[in-house]
């Protein structure tokens, strides 16, 4: 995603300064004004002003003088009111939609999955059920705030953004619209975050669209507890999906679709995919194949992907011959996959999520074998093949973090306080 162009009017940059005092202090705070200024470049004076301005927003509270030990004035400690606004992470599955809210330290005060049953090729009914869902937590919010809170009187909590995270390339512009998303029947662009605004009362909290993949990717990035500067995610869910992380940012590429290894071709003359062209990774490894593969295809179509998944897993126990056989195709074909990947791209870590992760112990030994000549020729490389560290709440992670991010980075999305009532009225 390109970096965001530099404000060129004062409103603009009072704005960006805003969000550098308040990443500042959510980031390192407590701390006094004269450290934000000298962390942020901005002048005192400039520092003061932000400050009163955050502090009418219930964003930040002063606190008693600190006695530093040292000479000069003690300095007051500044710290983030993080129950004063909260933001909202919607992933859309195809059977479900999963939700999280967390307050802007990133502690999740609410989560829940909305069954839903909608027929493909129905942005509108998918942007109905989205946007009562986030009238749902709107009016929800005081309940969720108490529940996670202490008795100490707190601002009444406002949503100041919501992050939609989809199976599909989005966009990285204006309309941040969904590419294409063929496991949802979306054969055309939709501007879902549009559909979801217009149902919702004015005004509309701030609505974003993010790929699922490339929200679980950065997260999963995130998590690492070792030195890395690429990271490829390969998801299994409604289909395939994946993201890329190089040097900490995701790339979308030039139409959002970078990053999707679902429709890597890994064999030329495999069977027609739906994207147009053949032998397409989900093809052999996506959860429809994999379950049609090991017998479980009308199981899928009855019953669901739950369903046909807990009976893979309790053939895959029992060794049974079909169902092995067709983990052991999806390795060789994500293998295929992997190689082309890291040879173009020189990432360092792929990480295999969604239903790859619960299949991980059968698909690893032949991924390993098919990766053991690279890794001969080439062990500088030290390529690593991982499940995820942060397991299916990954996507939900990176949504709220992404959702977090942008209020910190643009605190003027919360309105200020109500002015409060004169004594005596």
């Amino acid at each position: 995603m390109d970096p965001t162009p530099p404000p060129t009017d004062a409103a603009a940059i009072r704005r960006r300064n805003l969000g550098l005092v308040l990443r500042h202090l959510a980031d390192h705070g407590p701390c006094p004004r004269t450290e934000v200024a000298a962390a942020t470049g901005l002048a005192h004076g400039s520092v003061t002003a932000l400050v009163a301005d955050l502090t009418d927003r219930g964003l930040l509270r002063e606190d008693d003088v600190l006695r530093s030990g040292t000479r000069g004035r003690p300095g007051r400690p500044l710290r983030l009111e993080p129950c004063r606004a909260a933001v909202a992470a919607i992933q859309i599955t195809s059977e479900h939609l999963r939700v999280a809210v967390s307050d802007l330290g990133g502690g999740v005060v609410h989560r829940e999955v909305v069954p839903h049953d909608l027929a493909p090729g129905t942005p509108e009914a998918m942007a109905d059920a989205v946007a009562a869902v986030v009238a749902r937590i709107e009016t929800s919010l005081p309940g969720f705030a108490a529940a996670e809170t202490d008795s100490d009187p707190h601002p009444a909590p406002v949503l100041a953004r919501v992050v939609i995270a989809m199976a599909g390339p989005v966009r990285d512009d204006a309309a941040q619209t969904v590419v294409v998303a063929p496991d949802f029947g979306w054969m055309e662009p939709v501007r879902l975050r549009a559909l979801v605004t217009a149902r919702l009362p004015a005004p509309a909290v701030a609505i974003d669209v993010v790929n699922d993949a490339n929200a679980a990717a950065l997260a999963e990035f995130h998590a690492l507890q070792h030195d890395s500067r690429g990271l490829v995610l390969i998801e299994a869910g409604t289909g395939i999906g994946g993201g890329v992380v190089l040097d900490g940012r995701i790339h979308t590429g030039s139409h959002g679709i970078a990053g999707e290894p679902g429709h890597i071709p890994v064999a030329m003359d495999g069977p027609a995919c739906v994207c147009g062209a053949r032998g397409c990774l989900v093809c052999f490894a996506g959860p429809e194949a994999v379950f049609e593969a090991a017998g479980l295809g009308e199981l899928l179509r009855h019953k669901g992907s739950q369903a046909a998944q807990a009976e893979l897993l309790a053939l895959l126990s029992r060794a049974d011959t079909r169902a092995v056989a067709a983990l052991d195709n999806a390795a060789r074909a994500l293998s295929t996959a992997i190689l082309s990947i890291t040879a173009l791209l020189d990432a360092d870590e792929v990480v295999l999520g969604g239903l790859l992760s619960d299949w991980f112990r059968w698909l690893i030994p032949a991924i390993e074998s098919r990766l053991a000549g690279r890794r001969a020729l080439a062990p500088a490389l030290a390529l690593r093949v991982t499940p995820p560290a942060l397991g299916e709440n990954g996507i939900l992670t990176g949504a709220l973090g992404f959702a977090r991010r942008a209020v910190l980075s643009d605190p003027a999305v919360v309105p200020p306080l109500p002015a409060a009532a004169p004594a005596g009225a």
